[in-house]
């Protein structure tokens, strides 16, 4: 690998950076003090940048040399509502709220870059340094497009990765088209009439109902959906009464949906309802729906991912390099992002240092590749902007 030695030789600061914050996880807009922190280094840096860009992300900028190209760099500072189980000293100190996902590690890794960046300036144009808020379901990279990002920070490209516990570290996939799927949510209620569970038939019983409902959506993607295309069904919650020998008077079902296809997730989405009207009807029960298209899917675009490409290729060697990895039906916000810019979504191998992947209580950032994304990030970087034309 040709990592940069500067980085690397930092890299016991920047785990310390990188442990620090996750210590003190953020949900989604409420990352105060991790913007706080980024801030704090980026003044130390001698970079300027804005606040509040989607209530609690960050930009910053660098400017380098006359070229006239712009590149965003992005990475995700929030954490996830769950309670860690880890007991080293560095975990989270505030219950109930993790960084099980790795963010803490993006952040530092693009901070570490931007540091490099600012003490060389051997780059010609024009950085956008983004540190989003919200990326874990609550569209922090739309919040920030909403508040201007791209008009107030134009790019010609913007570039996102996340570490990737599936993949050694030193590796990196990338792929054209679609790398992560849609993410759209749904809630049903269905209200039936409630009883003594010794009498069922004085009662309409709506847990029964709603167990039919689990089980025929469960056959939308294998009896409705082309098997060519991708899809996933899953009910994640059922939420419904409190007593032993009570029926409930309702069932609350939520779940999500997963696509890449538009006119499949559209199919889905009618099936769904239409086979909920229909059991609830059957049954004599009301119902009430909500379904919500929250993420796009992440479609990267040919020329930028062609960058990715040789940038990992320059810091990794071509044999670490992965482009034959199928997309993951996990989401991404970022991909509001590559609907208004071109741009690329990359996984860095972070594996072997923890048997437990993403989301997990017991996970934790491998500090060991911090150099690496970071030397990827201004690799990427100098070889976008000193590139005067197409890839």
């Amino acid at each position: 690998m040709k990592l940069i030695n500067e980085i690397v030789a930092k890299h016991a600061t920047h785990t310390a950076w990188r442990r620090a914050l996750h210590a003190q996880p953020e949900l989604a807009y409420q990352e105060t003090f991790t913007a706080e922190f980024v801030a704090d280094k980026l003044g130390e840096f001698g970079i300027p940048f804005e606040s509040g860009v989607g209530r609690t992300g960050i930009v910053a900028t660098l400017h380098a040399g006359s070229g006239r190209r712009r590149v965003g760099l992005r990475a995700d500072m929030d954490a996830l509502p769950l309670q860690e189980m880890n007991d080293f000293a560095h975990r989270s100190q505030t219950a109930g709220v993790m960084h099980a996902c790795g963010h803490d590690g993006h952040t530092v890794m693009l901070l570490a870059a931007a540091e490099y960046l600012a003490a060389t300036r051997d780059f010609d144009g024009t950085i956008h340094f983004i540190f989003q808020p919200a990326e874990e379901g609550e569209a922090g990279a739309k919040a920030m497009m909403d508040d201007g990002l791209f008009t107030r920070f134009p790019v010609d490209g913007v570039f996102g990765l996340h570490n990737w516990p599936w993949l050694a570290p030193g590796t990196l996939a990338v792929r054209p088209g679609p790398m992560m799927a849609a993410f759209d949510t749904f809630e049903v209620t269905v209200r039936g009439r409630g009883g003594h569970a010794a009498a069922p038939h004085l009662a309409i019983d709506p847990v029964v109902v709603a167990a039919q409902l689990i089980q025929s959506w469960q056959h939308i993607v294998s009896r409705t959906v082309d098997p060519l295309e991708s899809a996933v069904v899953s009910v994640t919650q059922v939420h419904a009464g409190n007593a032993w020998a009570v029926i409930p008077e309702e069932v609350v079902l939520r779940g999500t949906v997963r696509t890449f296809n538009p006119q499949v997730q559209a199919l889905i989405e009618q099936r769904l309802q239409t086979i909920a009207q229909g059991i609830t009807s059957a049954h004599h029960c009301e119902f009430e729906w909500r379904y919500e298209q929250r993420y796009p899917p992440t479609i990267n675009s040919e020329v930028e991912t062609e960058f990715a490409a040789r940038a990992a290729t320059s810091v990794f060697g071509a044999d670490s390099v992965r482009r034959d990895l199928p997309p993951s039906m996990g989401s991404e916000d970022f991909g509001w992002m590559l609907i208004e810019q071109p741009g690329s979504y990359a996984w860095l191998g972070s594996g072997g240092h923890t048997d437990c992947l993403l989301h997990n209580p017991r996970y934790d950032f491998n500090d060991e590749i911090l150099p690496l994304g970071a030397s990827y990030w201004v690799t990427l970087a100098r070889q976008f902007l000193n590139n005067t034309k197409n890839v």
